[in-house]
């Protein structure tokens, strides 16, 4: 029983960690690159640094769910593992 709820705690604070980052990570990237880097180095446009920056936000969505996927993967992986071991 206690490993089965150190597991599910694990994977709980897992799922938060990457709620947190898919939340916090593109919104900050999308506005400190648009105003900073195209707009600030680049002398860009407002509105092409929309476009930009929502490119940079989409693609760290993307990163994000990918490293996502394969932590949950390997963290799957491991638990079958020590369980297979019994």
């Amino acid at each position: 029983y206690f490993r089965n709820e150190g597991s599910l705690t694990s994977t709980l604070r897992t799922l938060l960690f990457f709620t947190a980052l898919m939340i916090t990570l593109p919104v900050g990237l999308y506005f400190s690159s648009k105003a900073y880097v195209f707009e600030g180095t680049l002398g860009m446009s407002t509105r092409d640094s929309y476009f930009y920056a929502a490119i940079i936000a989409v693609v760290t969505v993307h990163v994000v769910l990918g490293l996502f996927v394969y932590v949950a993967w390997n963290e799957g992986s491991r638990q079958w593992r020590e369980g297979k071991q019994d």
